[in-house]
């Protein structure tokens, strides 16, 4: 198991690193230059070739992005979490597989996710199903892809491992979109995928509570549990940078054309006035966050081939395909289409 208080970086949220080093690996294998994507990402190789080295949780997700461009590997997220060895997890691994039910140990992996990603916080809410929703902390959610399918695999993978039976959920929801066919992934899965949805959230059966570990052990349990307990105690409880939780409350309203500071400031619990005040503190305006959010989403979209120019403009939240075009080339000199075309030259 890894240390307990492994190398920090203050109050940046940080990831245990396990996808950016199996994501890594297979880039190194298949020959790709590392140094630029790792200098792109603001990572180093020393810390990715540590294995106890916690890495930020930002450059993380860059890291995926970019090595799975490079890879031409859409899923790569999805794929690297299908090799995942699930014991690299630490104790967040052993203290799931030492609860009596299965239900126990998903309420263990929702109170100590952060544990492993201190950029994701989940809710466990049971009812007629078990509903786990995600909550991105410190980070903005819509760089993010690849870091959340690779969770949700290796969520699914262990519960597997646990019981000994097929268990996954009944219904995924995503709030990044894909276009196209992720028929490999929803196979995985074994229950409804949706994508562009207006919340990250898995849906389980309520009978999967009741389905027994077959490696319970109550006396390691109540051990593990204290231990984690106390890792839990000492970790920082701030939240990042206010621009990501700007960012995160923008984003789904996008396509509905409601992302108004008005409207954002009162999703975040405050006055119009006060979202500006937080926002000058980080030297920014509404404005600017909102402007950087559609560059980043329409470059990202345009590198899915499934959306037309016209669906991305929607997305983006612009009435007419021309005012994407024209904020388009002010951001990049370029038309989407031009951007398209030269992002699909070798």
């Amino acid at each position: 198991m890894h240390d307990l208080e492994p190398k920090r970086l203050g109050a940046i949220p940080t990831a245990a690193g396990t996808a950016t080093r199996l994501a890594y690996e297979r880039a190194q294998a298949a020959g790709i230059e590392l140094e630029p994507l790792l200098k792109e990402a603001g990572l180093t190789r020393q810390e990715v070739e540590d294995v106890d080295a916690r890495l930020r949780a930002q450059s993380q997700i860059r890291f995926l992005n970019l090595a799975a461009s490079a890879l031409h590997d859409k899923y790569l997220g999805f794929h690297v979490g299908q090799v995942a060895e699930l014991r690299k997890f630490g104790l967040l691994y052993y203290v799931a597989a030492s609860s009596d039910t299965l239900g126990e140990a998903l309420r263990r992996l929702v109170q100590y996710v952060s544990m492993t990603n201190e950029s994701y916080a989940l809710k466990y809410r049971e009812g007629k199903d078990i509903r786990i929703v995600g909550n991105y902390i410190g980070i903005a959610r819509h760089l993010d892809r690849h870091q959340i399918e690779f969770g949700l695999t290796v969520l699914i993978r262990l519960f597997r491992k646990l019981t000994g039976y097929p268990v996954g959920p009944s219904r995924v929801r995503l709030t990044h979109r894909r276009a196209g066919d992720f028929s490999e992934f929803a196979a995985f899965v074994h229950g409804d995928v949706e994508f562009g949805a207006a919340v990250d959230e898995f849906v389980f059966p309520a009978a999967i509570a009741d389905i027994p570990v077959v490696s319970a052990d109550p006396y390691l349990n109540k051990l593990l549990i204290e231990i984690c307990e106390e890792a839990l105690s000492r970790r920082s409880t701030k939240q990042g940078p206010f621009r990501s939780v700007v960012e995160n409350a923008i984003a789904p309203l996008l396509p509905h054309g409601n992302a108004q500071a008005r409207e954002i400031a009162s999703r975040c619990g405050l006055s119009k006035r006060t979202l500006g005040r937080r926002l000058t503190s980080e030297n920014l305006t509404f404005s600017e966050v909102l402007n950087d959010l559609r560059h980043d989403l329409a470059t990202q979209y345009l590198g899915d081939l499934g959306l037309s120019i016209s669906q991305i403009a929607w997305l983006l939240g612009y009435q007419e395909v021309s005012a994407f075009t024209n904020a388009f080339k002010r951001w990049t000199g370029k038309t989407p289409r031009e951007a398209r075309f030269r992002a699909r030259q070798p």
